[in-house]
């Protein structure tokens, strides 16, 4: 064979002429190349039984228990009380209401942010970020900001510029910017007219007396003919409040239809109004929703726009890593959760994704935080390849079903907001009220740490030091890891005696979970360490006030009650035993706590005897 220019080119078995031959006997013989053999074919059935076996050992599943038991054990359901399986079936498929996929083409705009009120600062962080891999700017500036000041030197026709919640001067001062680019500016660049956001959660009036929506139309028709988009149809504003995922599913596609009646009223084509805006979703480090999040979004989009009578006109997204998720202590931990929601976001399809630095909880971050930020869209993109297939959990049973049903979450939410007279001050009371009890719900999990927050509720480290960062804005947003920062904000004075039994390997697995616990809530512990009986604890007690005893269940009924009571002979005023009490293990006991105890509420009673 030769190619189109008259070289040598491969021959028909995919090899280079002059190459060297495979081995012969590396090659399997044909149709020997199986993957699956004779005796591997399992049903359902098997499967349950080899999950039980796990279970049972474990003690989550009785030994009288069906198998089939293991999925009412193993399924987990989600803040939409949607029920998620442990694994994907096909009749996962079947019976499902929404179609469509993510249509995005390579890699997604590297869409850095930038936050702050010095002009010169944003200008420097914004030159340095676009010559070290982002593709574009998202900005939240204080309102004295000078935007022309904040952008100089950025090529306006190459690189799309976003603002976070702006007012109408903000949005006019850009659209000034691009009356005066050389070119076209860039077609991604929006206004991000937002007045949704304005009047739900902060209602801002310019400074000639308008309100957000008088000057809605207006910036959008010139984004119209600058070219570029004009509203932003923010969901992460009611995630920073809690919502769930269907919540916020529902709320944008409220909103996204109130624009669209907006500007249709006011001569635009509904083909056209609904080109100009873009949808601002969050991605969190939960997997496996955010990407079925993303691809449901799109579906009720285009079935929105199908009930409106315009031709398909594809959703545009700008996704943004979660900020209720981030942690202040043990901040480096952070950059795992944005990694997964990054990926999450790229798999779903998202057009630009901003991940906001690791080190944003602790003030402006740094030019290291922000490198951080932006490689983590390059690692995936660049090494790991994630944007080089469209829709790559497409046809996946587990996604297409949760996909499928959070788009139905989704529109049930939004067939809630119109019941309530569509967006206006009503629904969105409904919906504050909605976001208030799932909000509720999920501190619960937080609480008894079924969502546990690693370096938070778990594996806390009380000794590390952290990175400083200079003060910034502080948003309105509700930190999943709240309560227990407050606590370690303000550490207990005087340490808990961890009142150990027996040698380390007997009592290490309480030991660690107790002291991970006081850690939580900013408490230190002092161990006896390893022992043999009542009086060697007693020798290495110091007086504290609450004691933990941390033992097997066979040292606690064996020693249990006379520890306890040596203890509070020598001083101790509270005692805590680490695991459940009953006549088999200790009753004498002030408290407990085990695996499911409410650990905000065992953390507060603790405290409030140590202060």
């Amino acid at each position: 064979m030769t190619d189109p220019d008259g070289g040598p080119d491969a021959d028909l078995d995919g090899r280079l002429e002059g190459g060297l031959d495979e081995p012969a006997e590396l090659q399997p013989a044909a149709g020997t190349l199986r993957l699956v053999g004779d005796g591997d074919a399992y049903d359902v059935s098997a499967w349950e039984a080899a999950a039980a076996a796990v279970l049972r050992k474990a003690r989550r599943l009785g030994d009288d228990a069906p198998d089939s038991e293991v999925w009412a054990a193993l399924t987990r359901t989600t803040l939409d009380g949607i029920a998620v399986p442990p694994i994907g079936q096909p009749a996962d498929l079947d019976r499902l209401t929404t179609a469509g996929r993510p249509q995005r083409v390579g890699a997604w705009d590297v869409r850095t942010p930038l936050v702050g009120d010095d002009a010169a600062a944003v200008n420097e962080a914004a030159l340095v970020d676009l010559d070290n891999g982002a593709t574009s700017l998202h900005l939240d500036l204080a309102r004295t900001v000078d935007l022309s000041a904040a952008l100089d030197g950025v090529l306006l026709d190459l690189a799309a510029v976003s603002l976070e919640r702006p007012d109408a001067e903000q949005s006019e001062a850009l659209a000034r910017l691009l009356d005066a680019v050389p070119g076209d500016p860039h077609p991604g660049t929006n206004l991000s007219a937002d007045p949704a956001t304005a009047e739900v959660f902060g209602h801002r009036v310019a400074d000639d007396g308008r309100g957000p929506f008088e000057s809605f139309v207006e910036t959008v028709r010139r984004a119209q003919r600058l070219g570029v988009l004009g509203a932003v149809v923010d969901g992460t504003a009611l995630h920073d409040r809690g919502a769930s995922d269907g919540q916020e599913l529902g709320w944008t596609m409220a909103v996204g239809v109130h624009y669209l009646r907006v500007l249709t009223r006011a001569g635009f084509p509904v083909d056209e109004a609904a080109s100009l805006l873009e949808f601002r979703y969050a991605a969190t480090d939960e997997q496996l929703p955010t990407i079925a999040k993303l691809r449901a979004a799109r579906r009720l989009w285009a079935r929105v726009l199908e009930a409106s009578g315009a031709d398909h006109v594809p959703q545009r997204q700008h996704v943004v890593t979660s900020r209720p998720m981030m942690g202040r202590y043990d901040p480096w931990v952070n950059m795992l959760r944005t990694t997964v929601a990054a990926f999450a976001a790229g798999v779903g399809g998202a057009d630009a994704i901003t991940v906001v630095p690791f080190d944003e909880r602790l003030g402006r971050p740094d030019a290291f935080g922000r490198r951080i930020a932006r490689n983590t869209s390059a690692l995936l993109i660049e090494e790991s390849h994630v944007a080089a297939v469209a829709d790559p959990a497409g046809g996946s049973y587990a996604v297409e079903r949760l996909t499928d049903d959070l788009a139905v979450a989704g529109w049930a939410e939004l067939g809630r907001i119109e019941a309530d007279g569509g967006y206006g001050e009503q629904a969105a009371a409904g919906v504050r009220e909605r976001v208030r009890a799932v909000s509720a719900e999920r501190a619960r999990g937080i609480a008894d740490r079924s969502r546990p927050l690693t370096g938070i509720s778990e594996f806390p480290n009380l000794a590390e030091v952290l990175p400083e960062r200079p003060p910034r804005r502080v948003r309105p947003v509700e930190h999943y890891a709240a309560p227990y920062e407050e606590m370690r904000a303000a550490p207990a004075a005087r340490p808990v005696f961890l009142a150990t039994m027996g040698p380390v390997a007997a009592h290490t697995a309480r030991a660690t979970f107790a002291t991970n616990l006081f850690a939580a809530g900013g408490v230190a512990v002092e161990a006896a360490g390893a022992t043999t009986d009542t009086a060697s604890v007693v020798a290495a007690y110091a007086g504290q006030s609450v004691v933990c005893l941390a033992g097997t269940d066979a040292a606690y009924a064996e020693w249990g009650a006379d520890l306890v009571a040596a203890l509070r002979a020598a001083g101790a005023s509270y005692v805590v035993l680490a695991g459940r009490p009953g006549e088999r293990t200790v009753t004498d006991v002030d408290d407990s706590c085990a695996m499911g105890v409410d650990a905000l509420a065992f953390l507060g009673r603790v405290r409030k005897e140590l202060s």
